[in-house]
């Protein structure tokens, strides 16, 4: 019986993660069985640092790209944010998932459970390793101060919970949802308060670019309304020039045949931001039987998903980048990132 390595980040949630990927799998493929491999990466080891400061795009994927390109796993399972646009060459990305839900969460301090960002005291100290949300909520709820909280969800919920350092920290909610902690969620942060990042509630696949029997046997695995959302979203970012050093955001929608695309840049502080909201004819495709020969879009292969539906979700990603790019956004991304480097 062949066996499919799977490679994996060490923590708790990353494990509930691949062990979903996987159980899909073994209910396509009842005849094949799958070893979990699980490694520590580059963002797991350097905790005493911001995540937008360590000037590294693989943070969470380096490592595991090695092991693909060594032969020691066949396939990785990410959190999609955790993917840069750009993949490194011979790496693709064979399966985006189904979405969780994408919006950030909060999770208030024992003592100030039943409050809200805006009910709490003035000059709370709120955590989160995100330029993104910081530059959002600081601007929404300027009576509040944000500061750099890092490790895996366990260890921050530790931290908020045994230290008097944080009123509350930010999550993404599909996270707090998988390891089944819905329960400590006091706030569930829509688009309007904090826009979220691009992947963000998505899992994604990824594989060597040429090993066609594993990128037939994941493709299955793809979604697809949550893969052309997340085209739209990642040719956003990429045509931006955006990554965690800079405070970019998305928000995504599919109704009637039509995939509404809101992007926005801020700066540091909030105080700068622009927004923009447009929109593409875009039919959710039903997988079809017939692959075809694609090369990638922002790093992803879907051959069994129709071509034209995956352009025009990229193309809709890469207009909305030129209209924000051509009302300033470049300043305000340029002034940000030399902010934080500065910091």
């Amino acid at each position: 019986m062949r066996v499919i390595r799977v490679g994996t980040r060490k923590s708790q949630l990353a494990h509930i993660q691949t062990d979903s990927v996987v159980a899909s799998l073994k209910t396509l493929y009842p005849g094949l069985q799958f070893e979990i491999i699980a490694m520590s990466t580059t963002g797991d080891k350097i905790l005493d640092i911001a995540l937008s400061k360590i000037g590294e795009k693989s943070l969470f994927t380096k490592e595991l790209e090695h092991a693909l390109e060594k032969n020691e796993v066949d396939l990785v399972v990410h959190s999609l944010k955790d993917l840069p646009t750009v993949l490194p060459p011979g790496f693709t990305i064979g399966a985006i998932c189904k979405r969780e839900i994408p919006y950030d969460a909060v999770v208030f301090h024992p003592k100030f459970v039943g409050k809200t960002l805006e009910t709490l005291p003035e000059r709370s100290v709120v955590g989160t390793s995100s330029l993104r949300r910081a530059a959002q909520l600081h601007r929404k709820f300027p009576h509040l101060e944000f500061k750099s909280i890092r490790g895996n969800l366990n260890t921050r919920l530790r931290k908020l919970d045994e230290q008097q350092e944080f009123s509350a920290i930010i999550l993404a909610a599909a996270g707090l949802q998988r390891m089944g902690w819905q329960s400590r969620v006091g706030q569930i942060l829509r688009p309007e308060e904090c826009m979220y990042a691009v992947g963000q509630g998505a899992l994604g696949v990824e594989v060597r670019a040429k090993d066609q029997d594993i990128l037939d046997l994941v493709g299955a695995l793809h979604d697809p309304e949550t893969l052309l959302r997340c085209i739209a979203e990642r040719a956003f970012l990429r045509h931006l020039e955006g990554g965690c050093s800079v405070p970019v955001a998305v928000h995504t929608a599919m109704k009637d045949g039509q995939l509404y695309l809101t992007g926005g840049v801020w700066s540091l502080d909030g105080s700068d931001s622009m927004q923009e909201t447009m929109q593409a004819a875009v039919d959710v495709p039903a997988q079809s039987d017939g692959a075809e020969d694609n090369p990638q879009l922002v790093g992803i292969t879907a051959r069994h998903i129709p071509r034209g539906a995956q352009l025009a979700a990229e193309n809709l990603g890469i207009s909305l980048a030129n209209l924000l790019l051509s009302k300033g956004a470049k300043d305000i991304l340029d002034v940000a990132r030399q902010l934080n480097e500065a910091q």
